[in-house]
């Protein structure tokens, strides 16, 4: 893989300067810390700005880098650097994460509150007339208007008019060339040196040259034995609920699970929702350690309710494998527990397996416990995922038409 990475960034390189229109991740940090000042990075990895993640996450050290649980952590983040040095930061994030940094910018940083500036740096998913997920597919024509200055798509939903008002962070697309690429960040320089106030860039697909962050130490991999995709088949041997691909692999309905395609952080937070309302049916939530970490207070919800039909079952990889792999702090194995951590706030049962036949230990007890709950399930794995893994087929609404007619079964 890194072969193929080092020739096709030979390829690149090679290319004339009229046909290659891509940023180095390497160039463009240094533009950003000589153009704008900027030595602090903070922020949610996203797949379009995995190059430049993976590059910073490689070179920046800790004390000037970290990767936050949220996007709105990160702005918090971002207003300290900037009260104690005077310099603003970079937080990086992707546009669905634009709600969470709502409260912190317009109660903090905004020039009429407290003037802190910072640099965005958003991944633009689901930038109108490309291809993208089905999450994306309000939030990326929503984007400019949500950021407040050009009203590109005002008609789409009239909460982007709040989001307007709210907002204002002025913006524009991030070029991808280096040299209007550092006319932008002389833009954004002059604007939050005189205006205190957070610019944004707006990064739209293939803007940088491929940069891939090396191999998680080997040990670490042989002592955990599992994928995600093989933990999850010892998972699905003790219950009929699966992702997609599984589920189309052994014949099955797909109507037992939602599939939580948007809404990062909150698939736990749906499936208390449905175990309440629900409470002779069993619920399983296949959560990611990503996830879990973005809205971790919903934890003590989940504990709050005593619901003895709530399996919790967060499969620990230790990074956000889905946006470049760059690494949670989950995967501090030594440091870091979510057993520990749902225990404190109240969970019955918690359970870590790293193997198959802890794994089908634990699923035969966490199935066996019926008056008590919830219960926790963590499942440390290997990072890296099949990468001819497939997309589900039905849409969204397919999706939850099919689920919700099988919640009213009983």
């Amino acid at each position: 893989q890194l072969k193929e990475q080092q020739k096709r960034n030979e390829e690149i390189r090679d290319m004339p300067q009229l046909v290659r229109d891509f940023l180095d991740p390497a160039e463009f940090y240094q533009q950003i810390k000589t153009i704008c000042g900027i030595n602090f990075f903070c922020g949610v990895p996203d797949s379009l700005l995995k190059d430049f993640c993976a590059y910073v996450t490689k070179n920046v050290p800790p004390s000037h880098h970290i990767i936050t649980a949220n996007e709105g952590s990160a702005v918090g983040l971002a207003c300290g650097s900037y009260m104690a040095t005077g310099q603003p930061s970079l937080v990086y994030l992707q546009n669905s994460g634009l709600g969470n940094i709502v409260n912190p910018i317009i109660s903090l940083a905004t020039p009429s509150i407290y003037g802190l500036p910072m640099l965005l740096l958003i991944g633009w998913r689901g930038e109108p007339g490309k291809p993208d997920e089905p999450q994306h597919r309000v939030q990326g024509p929503a984007t400019p208007s949500l950021l407040g200055e050009q009203i590109l798509f005002i008609k789409i939903l009239i909460t982007i008019c709040i989001f307007l008002a709210a907002l204002g962070i002025p913006f524009q697309s991030l070029p991808n060339n280096h040299d209007d690429a550092g006319q932008a960040l002389e833009i954004a320089r002059h604007y939050m040196k005189t205006t205190k106030g957070p610019y944004a860039l707006l990064v739209k697909r293939e803007t940088f040259l491929p940069y891939t962050l090396p191999k998680i130490d080997v040990d670490v991999e042989i002592r955990l034995p599992l994928t995600r995709e093989q933990a999850l088949e010892c998972v699905m041997n003790h219950f009929r609920q699966e992702l997609f691909e599984l589920r189309t692999k052994r014949h099955d309905g797909h109507e037992r699970d939602f599939l939580t395609v948007g809404g990062t952080g909150h698939a736990s937070s749906i499936a208390l929702g449905i175990a309440i309302q629900k409470p002779y049916r069993t619920v399983y939530c296949l959560d990611g350690d990503g996830a879990v970490l973005m809205h971790m207070g919903i934890l003590a919800n989940i504990a709050a309710a005593t619901l003895s039909n709530f399996k919790h079952i967060v499969f620990n990889n230790g990074a956000h494998d889905n946006v470049g792999g760059q690494p949670t702090v989950a995967g501090n194995h030594e440091k870091f527990s979510f057993c520990h951590i749902a225990q404190g706030c109240g969970y019955k049962h918690v359970t870590m397996a790293t193997n198959q036949f802890e794994i089908n230990e634990a699923m035969k007890k966490i199935r066996a416990i019926n008056s008590d709950g919830p219960n926790l399930l963590e499942l440390r794995i290997q990072t890296g995922h099949r990468k001819s893994l497939g997309r589900p087929t039905r849409s969204t609404d397919e999706n939850r038409k099919d689920f919700m007619q099988f919640l009213q079964l009983n």
